[in-house]
């Protein structure tokens, strides 16, 4: 079994920082892209950042510049450090990784967490 737990979201001002944290756990031998996802009221689950297991990240156009994501390959964790943030952030933040647990005959699987709540308000 493989888990992905979250942590770090709240409450902050606009202008405001926030560090999202999600850590893997469980059958795994290696792990491929991790990143985050965010579904707002009312709307579809979309891709904020994600980062290869090499370190290359990509963003979203909406949070280009203000959102950093980064990992650490030795503890299974990926993490979303975003700053200036803006109301239209506020969303479910989901973590999302691609992990194989080892066994031959099996495939690559994603898994996500159950994600984090970030509102952004004054």
């Amino acid at each position: 079994q493989v888990q992905l737990v979250e942590s770090g979201g709240g409450l902050v001002q606009p202008g405001g920082s926030l560090r999202l944290s999600c850590a893997a756990s469980g059958s795994i031998f290696e792990i491929n892209d991790m990143g985050w996802y965010r579904q707002a009221p009312g709307k579809g689950r979309e891709l904020v950042a994600a980062i290869t297991s090499g370190g290359h990240a990509n963003y979203a156009d909406s949070v280009k510049g203000r959102f950093t994501i980064s990992r650490d390959n030795t503890k299974n964790t990926v993490v979303l450090q975003m700053d200036n943030l803006k109301p239209e952030d506020t969303a479910v933040y989901y973590c999302n990784a691609d992990i194989w647990d080892g066994r031959p005959w099996r495939r690559v699987m994603k898994y996500w967490g159950k994600g984090t709540l970030v509102t952004v308000s004054l």
